[in-house]
């Protein structure tokens, strides 16, 4: 039997915090409780002084494998991921050739199953042309249905009408949008380049995908599902204009309609792109600061659900080129954990919130099975930070296959020090401790 036991654990845990022992045995969480004693042959980790957290559900990330390896790799960005808290990921379909085809989703967890030090899930993607082998996809193993009501790479925007509601109407399952209206951004597109040419500078990114684009689809996914009753997810939210479409009267388990906000969106704004430029042009665009201030209130007060990622790694070569041509998307799967805990030291946020938003809430959401909570009889996947030690982000500890961030030279408050993955210590003071991949997730539905 694999038995692990934490000492002295801070627990953050289902809104507080409370000092314990946690004992695992054979990846679950056999016993959590006071002066807990360790048998023969049990790894033990004296955590006393820190901060024992659920590990991260990423609920939205771009890995870029197959096709896309020369950004990044499954296996690459998982190791990332794990060495910032994230435990479990859920990657996005526009890989290459895009995940349209059970066949093909199934290559990815075939990927995953042999390279992914986290826990994983893959989204089945929608195109204009798929709907009956979408509408094959198992709710039990698969995360979710992915729409870009925006444009994306190959054959997945989605902007036929017909289809869009057959889907909402048939969908099995939670279908997780990306809103962006392309005719508004064709046309902002337009103007810009008219009026700039090829020496347009990054700033204008945020005109070009607009409030407007934003609201024009979000609005339309809404009104879908509500005249549906699906279960939809809009994913990265971006802008004040859209937050009244989010309920915050019910309980996030009796929700339809939930969604999310990245972290990225929370940490910049549009003065950023002055010193930065194309390392934070993404989709959907990093705004104005008023934007960034209303997102983090609908955070607190549960118009927003879940905070992930968006994690899009590109190479430096290709984020160097001009504006128009530079590919959007930054790599953040490293970090979120990081960037969210000095919230927590400005005061912006709790630890309770940031564990409910990143743990809690994507296990609710997503109906993942045993995961997101420390909880008996749940699977260990389990994050030690260490309050007093900080970490700086260099290019001698970037892990992602890119080889660069946009928060180079940072310096946050805490370091993370261990990664428990269902059960497997998995990381440890800077060093991976297993090559054993993640576990495919599973969910109750």
């Amino acid at each position: 039997m694999n038995r692990l036991l934490l000492l002295n654990c801070k627990i953050v845990n289902e809104n507080q915090v409370r000092v314990a022992d946690v004992l695992v045995e054979n990846g679950l969480i056999a016993q959590i409780g006071p002066t807990l004693s360790a048998q023969p042959g049990t790894q033990v980790i004296d955590a006393r002084g820190q901060y024992l957290l659920p590990g991260i559900i990423d609920d939205q990330v771009h890995f870029r494998e197959p096709g896309l390896t020369h950004k990044a790799t499954i296996g690459s960005e998982a190791r990332a991921a794990v060495a910032g808290g994230v435990t479990s990921f859920m990657e996005m379909p526009n890989t290459v050739p895009n995940a349209l085809t059970q066949q093909l989703l199934a290559d990815k967890y075939a990927i995953a199953a042999r390279t992914s030090l986290a826990n994983y899930s893959f989204f089945m993607g929608v195109s204009n042309h798929n709907l009956d082998e979408v509408l094959r996809t198992d709710p039990r193993t698969v995360c979710g249905i992915k729409v870009f009501m925006g444009s994306s790479t190959g054959d997945m925007l989605v902007d036929d009408e017909h289809v869009l509601n057959e889907l909402f109407r048939d969908s099995p399952m939670l279908i997780a949008t990306h809103c962006e209206d392309e005719a508004t951004v064709r046309a902002n597109a337009e103007r810009y380049r008219a009026e700039y040419g090829n020496d347009t500078p990054a700033r204008i990114h945020p005109l070009v995908r607009n409030e407007e684009a934003c609201l024009r689809s979000s609005s339309l996914a809404v009104e879908l599902a509500r005249r549906h009753n699906t279960r939809l997810h809009i994913l990265h939210l971006t802008t004040a204009d859209e937050l009244h479409l989010f309920d915050n009267t019910i309980p996030l388990t009796d929700k339809r309609i939930t969604s999310e906000v990245c972290v990225h969106h929370l940490w910049f704004d549009s003065r950023d792109y002055e010193r930065l430029g194309n390392q934070i042009k993404c989709n959907p665009a990093i705004k104005d600061a008023h934007h960034k201030e209303a997102l983090l209130a609908a955070l607190l007060d549960d118009r927003l659900d879940i905070i992930a990622t968006d994690h899009a790694p590109h190479t430096w070569t290709e984020k160097s080129q001009p504006y128009w041509q530079a590919p959007s998307g930054l790599p953040l799967v490293q970090h979120p954990l990081l960037m969210m805990l000095e919230f927590v030291r400005q005061g912006k946020l709790t630890l309770e919130t940031v564990v409910r938003k990143m743990c809690h809430a994507p296990a609710d959401c997503f109906q993942i099975d045993r995961r997101g909570y420390i909880r008996e009889g749940y699977w260990a996947d389990l994050v030690l930070v260490d309050p007093d030690t900080p970490t700086t982000v260099s290019k001698q500890n970037i892990l992602y296959q890119c080889g660069w961030s946009p928060l180079e030279g940072h310096t946050f408050s805490n370091t993370i020090t261990h990664t428990i993955v269902s059960g497997t210590l998995a990381y440890q003071n800077g060093q991976f401790m297993t090559d054993q991949p993640g576990q495919r997730m599973l969910f109750n539905r």
